[in-house]
C-alpha cells in the first residue's frame, strides 16, 4: 500500500506541474472528447469517445491469476499501477488526440475490488486536475448496460423501455431500463453469479482459468442434454447458482470415483450439460419478467452475455416469444473502458460532475 501512495505522490505531482501550463478551456466547444478508465478487477482499460464514438479502446490483462485460479486482489491492483499509464498514452496515441482536447476525464468509481479501482479513481483525479477539466464517476455495472448506446452501426439500440440481462463474474441481473440514468433491479442473485457458477464448474473439471470460455468451447460438440443438474427454485425475478454448483461437485465426484478418466472422457457432453443448465436457469426468471412487465425488448450485458448458447437462446426468443433481442458487440461486453465512456459522456451532457473528494467503494447500490 506504501508503494501505491509513493506512485501516486509522484503521479499527482507531475500532473499538477503540467497544470500550471494549461489554460482552462472552453465548455462550449463543438465536439466532445472523453478519456475513460476502467480498472474495477484485473484488466487495465482506457478509451477515448468523441461525441459518444469510440476512438480507441484498448485492455491490458492480467496473465497472473492463471495460476491461482482466481483473481488475487493484491496482484490485480499491482499489475494495474504498472499498465495503466502506458494503456493511458497509448488509447491517447490511437485516437490520435492530445491530453490537451480532452473535455472531461471518466472513471469506474465501483464496484470491484478496492485496490484495482483506486488505482484508476487516483489516476483520473489527478490527470482531471492537472488539464482542469470535469472529472466524471461511473458505476461499472450500469456501464455494462448502457454499453448498448455506444454509437457504432454494428449494433443496435434499444429504445425504452427495456429489459437488460446483466451477467458477469460477479453479478447476475434483471435491470428495468426506463431511461439513461432511470436503472432499477428487479431481480438479481441471492448468492453466486452465473459467471462464477461458470468458472467453478470449469475448476471443479480441472480446466485452467477463466473457465467459462472454455466450457463454451467444448461445449459446442457436446450433447446438451447428456447430464442433467439440479436447478434452484426461487420465488420472483431472483437467481441462485450455489446449488448448481454443489449438484456438478457431487455429481462429478460419484463419477470419478467410479472412473477416473471420467471428465476428461466425457468434457464435451458435461461441458455443454453444464452451460445448457445455467442458461435455462437465467432464460427461465428473464421470461418470467417479460411476461409480468410486458416489455419485449430484451438485451444481454457483462462478460456472460459473450456466451454464444446465451446468445442463442434469446435470439430463438425473437420468433418463439416475440423478443427483440439486443446484442452487444464482443468487445463491448467483457469490461472495458468504452462502456465507461458512454456513461460519462451522457453524464457530461447533463454536466453531472463528480469533485476531487469522491472516492472508489467495493460495494455500490443505484
Amino acid at each position: 500500500m506504501m508503494a501505491m501512495t509513493a506512485f501516486f505522490n509522484m503521479l499527482s505531482a507531475r500532473l499538477i506541474f503540467l497544470s500550471l501550463k494549461l489554460p482552462l478551456r472552453p465548455m462550449h466547444q463543438k465536439d466532445t472528447y472523453i478519456l475513460a478508465i476502467e480498472s474495477s478487477c484485473d484488466d487495465t482499460s482506457a478509451a477515448v469517445l468523441k461525441n459518444g464514438y469510440v476512438l480507441s479502446n484498448l485492455v491490458a490483462g492480467q496473465t497472473v491469476h492463471e495460476a491461482f485460479g482466481g483473481v488475487v486482489p493484491e496482484l490485480a491492483s499491482r499489475a494495474h499501477q504498472k499498465n495503466i499509464v502506458p494503456v493511458v498514452h497509448q488509447a491517447l496515441k490511437v485516437a490520435k488526440i492530445e491530453p490537451q482536447q480532452l473535455n472531461a476525464i471518466a472513471f469506474t468509481s465501483g464496484p470491484g475490488l478496492l485496490g484495482s479501482l483506486l488505482v484508476g479513481t487516483s489516476f483520473a483525479k489527478s490527470m482531471a486536475m492537472a488539464l482542469n477539466i470535469p472529472l466524471i464517476d461511473v458505476h461499472h455495472m450500469q456501464a455494462h448496460v448502457l454499453a448498448h448506446f455506444i454509437e457504432d452501426a454494428d449494433m443496435q439500440k434499444p429504445p425504452f423501455p427495456f429489459l437488460c440481462l446483466t451477467v458477469s463474474g460477479g453479478h447476475t441481473q434483471i435491470v428495468r431500463v426506463d431511461d439513461y440514468f432511470d436503472l432499477n433491479i428487479i431481480g438479481q442473485t441471492i448468492d453466486d453469479a452465473a459467471g462464477e457458477a461458470f468458472d467453478k464448474a470449469a475448476k471443479i473439471m480441472g480446466l485452467p482459468y477463466p473457465g467459462g470460455p472454455l466450457i463454451d468451447k467444448y461445449a459446442k460438440a457436446g450433447n446438451p442434454n447428456k447430464y442433467p443438474f439440479s436447478k434452484p427454485r426461487i420465488d420472483g425475478f431472483n437467481y441462485s447458482f450455489s446449488g448448481l454448483k454443489t449438484s456438478i461437485l457431487y455429481f462429478l465426484q460419484k463419477e470419478v470415483k467410479q472412473n477416473a478418466n471420467f471428465v476428461q472422457e466425457n468434457l464435451n457432453d458435461l461441458c455443454a450439460s453444464i452451460q445448457k443448465s445455467i442458461v435455462d436457469v437465467l432464460m427461465k426468471k428473464l421470461d418470467l419478467a417479460a411476461k409480468e412487465t410486458g416489455i419485449k425488448h430484451i438485451a444481454l450485458a457483462g462478460g456472460v452475455s459473450a456466451n454464444s448458447a446465451l446468445r442463442e437462446a434469446l435470439k430463438k426468443r425473437e420468433e418463439s416469444l416475440g423478443y427483440t433481442a439486443y446484442l452487444p458487440k464482443f468487445e463491448y461486453t467483457t469490461d472495458n473502458a468504452a462502456m465507461i465512456g458512454i456513461v460519462a459522456y451522457h453524464k457530461f451532457l447533463k454536466g453531472d460532475f463528480a469533485n476531487e473528494h469522491v472516492s472508489a467503494k467495493a460495494r455500490m447500490t443505484w
